[in-house]
């Protein structure tokens, strides 16, 4: 049958107490009594209770004290530098690793990551020295080299670089011209900026190290991007203009420079042909005055009859003999002619007999007769 049948009163959770629930009353009364004690106030004969208080009270602070020491311990990763601060001032670095402090309020820890790479992005428009606008768009990478300067010396160290990264790069920009910035000087200009910015940043003892400023775009505004575009243009047709010139000035020097000293050297070989030439001449003219010196009439003759025969060795003759037969010759001398060029060429000899077929006088045979006579 069921517990709570009517006419039995009985509930097994009793077991065999019929009282109700307990009182909470009674409760707090007992959890008093008992603090009490702990701390020497009531119940039990007096000298017990005033030993047993001031022990768990000390047993209750060691183990507090223990929780609160135990908050002292900390770690710093490898990445990162600890800054410890005793009553809000600071104290001492902690290097990576485990470490323990004097744990709050009397000691704090600020960790700040030396290792990590921050960047800032800077965009706008900006004045060059000739007055003109141009676009700049920069990167500006970073690192918390100094954790303690970082912490102490500036109140907002990010947006301070911020702020003298605008001021750098304008101050670099303002001093440049628009040509230098838009084309060739960007690598410059980078360099510059990241120089100005990091000794500001010493300056104010920020405990920041620039890594890098990149020079991402510099590019003149849309309103006048057509005329820098046919500028440009004009300016890659002047290099290579200046190519091609330089260009043809290799080409052309190294062959005038080469015809140049072809002249010399054969004006120099014309020069020792000439010399030569007159100095063998000399040679020859000396030895024939000294045989003329020997024999004058005979070397006279020798050098007339040596004369005509070279003057008469390429040329057609007809000897005549104007003593002998009539008044009124009758000669082929086209005929003869071309009969003596013919003999000439077939080696016969004919031509020249017919050239001879004239008779000479005796005076002119005993003439010829002595000439030979005084040639040998």
């Amino acid at each position: 049958m069921a517990w709570n049948e009517p006419g039995k009163d009985k509930n097994p959770w009793n077991k065999g107490n019929e009282q109700g629930p307990p009182d909470l009353d009674e409760l707090m009364r007992n959890l008093q009594k008992r603090a009490n004690s702990w701390f020497g106030k009531g119940g039990g004969t007096g000298g017990k209770s005033s030993t047993a208080g001031p022990r768990g009270l000390g047993v209750i602070l060691l183990g507090l004290l223990g929780l609160w020491a135990l908050t002292g311990f900390y770690k710093v990763d490898a990445q990162e530098r600890g800054v410890v601060l005793r009553f809000g001032a600071f104290d001492r670095t902690a290097m990576p690793g485990l470490h323990w402090r004097v744990p709050w309020p009397v000691e704090s820890v600020e960790t700040v990551g030396v290792s990590q790479i921050d960047r800032v992005d800077y965009k706008t428009q900006m004045l060059t020295s000739d007055e003109n606008i141009v676009a700049i768009e920069m990167t500006v990478q970073y690192r918390r080299a100094d954790a303690k300067s970082y912490l102490f010396n500036v109140r907002d160290p990010d947006q301070t670089v911020m702020d003298v990264s605008e001021s750098a790069i304008r101050e670099v920009v303002g001093k440049s011209d628009a040509e230098n910035v838009l084309q060739e000087g960007r690598r410059e200009i980078s360099v510059r900026t990241r120089e100005l910015l990091q000794a500001t940043l010493d300056d104010y003892g920020t405990g920041i190290e620039i890594t890098s400023v990149n020079l991402v775009d510099a590019t003149p505004p849309s309103q006048v991007q057509a005329a820098v575009d046919d500028a440009t243009k004009a300016r890659e047709d002047k290099e290579r203009f200046v190519l091609e010139a330089e260009a043809y000035i290799n080409d052309i020097i190294p062959r005038a420079r080469g015809a140049a000293q072809r002249r010399i050297e054969e004006s120099i070989a014309y020069k020792e042909q000439i010399i030569a030439d007159a100095e063998g001449q000399t040679a020859r003219f000396l030895q024939l005055l000294a045989e003329y010196e020997k024999a004058p009439e005979v070397t006279r003759e020798r050098l007339f009859l040596e004369t005509m025969e070279h003057v008469f060795r390429g040329s057609n003759k007809v000897i005549l003999d104007a003593d002998s037969g009539n008044n009124l010759l009758y000669l082929p001398i086209d005929k003869l002619a071309g009969g003596a060029g013919r003999s000439g060429a077939d080696g016969t000899g004919a031509g020249l007999d017919a050239q001879r077929s004239t008779t000479k006088d005796p005076d002119a045979r005993a003439a010829d007769e002595r000439r030979s006579r005084g040639t040998r």
